[in-house]
C-alpha cells in the first residue's frame, strides 16, 4: 500500500518551518499548511461544476510531494525558476522520488506524478481550485504572522500584495463567498486553528504534529489504500475527505487522549453526545444548504449518533454495511470506515515511531506504540500491522529524519 521512505517524505512536513525569517507567536509548517489547503479546496470545489474529485485529490497530493522535495528554495525563487527551467526541476523532483513511490500502484501512481509535473494542461481546473486554496491558507497563515511583524519596514509590502492576489481567484464561488467573511469562512477559521492542537500533548515528541497534520496525514493513507483496492472514484473520494475531516470536532472539544477517554466509565459516551451538540450548533449551521447532507456523511452523522468510522453506503438512505467491496461503485457513495480507523491508528503509529527514531522516548510513546500495534489487522486483504513492522524496522535502522527550513 505505502512504503517508509514516502512515509518519512510526508511526516518530514511537519519539521518544515514556514514564514521562518518572520517573527512569529507560533510555529507554521508545512504539513499543516498542506492539510488546511485541502479543506479549503473540498469547500470551494463544492460550488464548482464539473469538478474530478479523484483529480482533485490526486494534484493536491502531487505538489505536496513536490513541495517537500523542494523546500529549500524559496517560493517566489522557486516559481521563477520554473519559469525557466521547469522540466528539469520537475525532472529532478521524480528522480528523488522515485524510489518511494515506483511500486505504488504498479507504477501508475508515479507515471500519472511526472506527467502532472510534465504537463500543465493536466488537471487544470482542480489545479486553479487547490492554488486558490493554497493562497487563502497563505493568507491566513500570514495574519498571524502580521500581528508580530508590524515593526519590521516591508511587512505593509508583504500585506499588500497578499491582499491583492485575491482578485485571480475571483471567479470562483467558494473563494469570494470566504472572502467576504461569510458562514463558510468561519469553517475555515474553525479548522485552520486544529494547527494550535498537538497531538501526544503529554509527552515531549519530534517532529510534533498538530490535530490538523494528522487529518492529512490519514488522508494520504486513505487515498493508497483506496488504489490498494481498486476502489471506484467515488470510494476514493469519499475515504479521502472523510479522513480529512474525522477530527474536526476536535476544534470544539480539544483532543482528548484515549487512555483519558475511556479511563471513566461512560466518559466517551458523554464526550460523544457532546460532540454531536457542538457540530450542530457550530458546524453544522455554517454548511451551506446544498452540500449538508454530503457534509454530514462524511462526518458520519447517522440517526443514533456518530462514527466517521463506519462501514457505510449512501444511496437512497445512508446504510451500514459489513462489507464494501460488494458496493464498489460509484452508485453506492461507499466509505472504508473500517480501514480508515486503520490507517488513523497507522498514523498514530508512526508519529510515536518516528519520535523514538529521533531519540525522544517517553514510557508514553512506548506504551501508546504497543497498544496501537495491538489494534492494528487486516482489512480488505491490506495488513496494516505488517505495514507498521516495516515502518519501525526502517525508522530504526536509518535513525534521523532530516529537519527541513522553509518560507512563504
Amino acid at each position: 500500500m505505502i512504503n517508509p521512505k514516502i512515509i518519512d517524505y510526508v511526516f518530514s512536513s511537519a519539521s518544515i518551518q514556514r514564514w521562518n525569517d518572520y517573527p512569529r507567536m507560533v510555529e507554521l509548517v508545512e504539513l499543516d499548511k498542506q492539510a488546511h489547503k485541502f479543506i479549503i479546496a473540498y469547500f470551494i470545489a463544492k460550488f464548482e461544476k464539473d469538478i474530478n474529485y479523484t483529480h482533485l485529490i490526486e494534484a493536491g497530493i502531487y505538489e505536496f510531494l513536490r513541495r517537500v522535495v523542494v523546500t529549500d528554495i524559496r517560493p517566489d525563487v522557486f516559481r521563477n525558476a520554473l519559469q525557466k527551467r521547469a522540466k528539469e526541476i520537475n525532472s529532478w523532483v521524480i528522480a528523488n522520488l522515485n524510489t518511494s513511490l515506483k511500486d505504488i500502484d504498479n507504477g501508475n501512481f508515479l507515471q500519472k506524478f511526472e506527467d502532472y509535473l510534465n504537463n500543465p494542461n493536466m488537471y487544470k481546473k482542480e489545479r486553479f481550485i487547490l492554488k486558490a486554496a493554497s493562497y487563502l491558507s497563505t493568507k491566513w497563515e500570514f495574519s498571524i504572522v502580521y500581528q508580530t511583524s508590524a515593526f519590521l519596514s516591508d511587512i505593509e509590502d508583504v500585506k499588500k500584495s497578499v491582499e491583492e492576489e485575491i482578485e485571480d481567484y475571483y471567479e470562483l464561488i467558494g473563494v469570494r463567498k470566504i472572502a467576504l467573511n461569510k458562514k463558510l469562512a468561519k469553517i475555515v477559521d474553525l479548522s485552520g486553528r486544529l494547527r494550535f492542537q498537538k497531538r501526544w500533548a503529554q509527552t515531549p515528541r519530534v517532529p510534533e504534529t498538530s490535530v490538523l497534520g494528522h487529518m492529512l496525514t490519514v488522508a494520504i493513507f486513505s487515498y493508497f489504500y483506496s488504489l490498494e483496492v481498486n476502489a471506484c472514484d467515488k470510494r476514493l473520494e469519499n475515504n479521502f475527505f472523510v479522513s480529512l475531516f474525522h477530527d474536526l470536532p476536535e476544534a470544539l472539544t480539544r483532543d482528548i487522549i484515549t487512555p483519558v477517554k475511556y479511563s471513566v466509565d461512560d466518559l466517551s459516551d458523554i464526550i460523544a453526545e457532546y460532540e454531536i451538540k457542538k457540530i450542530n450548533e457550530e458546524i453544522l449551521p455554517n454548511i451551506p444548504n446544498s452540500m449538508h447532507d454530503d457534509f454530514c456523511y462524511i462526518l458520519g452523522l447517522f440517526e443514533d449518533g456518530k462514527d466517521e468510522f463506519e462501514n457505510r453506503i449512501y444511496e437512497n438512505k445512508i446504510e451500514k454495511v459489513e462489507d464494501v467491496s460488494k458496493y464498489n461503485m460509484d452508485k453506492y457513495n461507499a466509505i472504508d470506515g473500517v480501514a480508515l480507523k486503520q490507517c488513523d491508528k497507522l498514523s498514530a503509529f508512526v508519529e510515536a515511531s518516528l519520535s523514538i527514531s529521533h531519540g525522544i522516548k517517553s514510557k508514553e510513546l512506548v506504551n501508546g506504540k504497543k497498544q496501537i500495534m495491538k489494534g492494528l489487522k487486516e482489512v480488505q486483504g491490506i495488513n496494516f500491522l505488517e505495514i507498521a513492522k516495516q515502518i519501525d524496522e526502517e525508522f530504526c535502522t536509518t535513525g534521523q529524519t532530516q529537519v527541513r527550513m522553509d518560507f512563504d
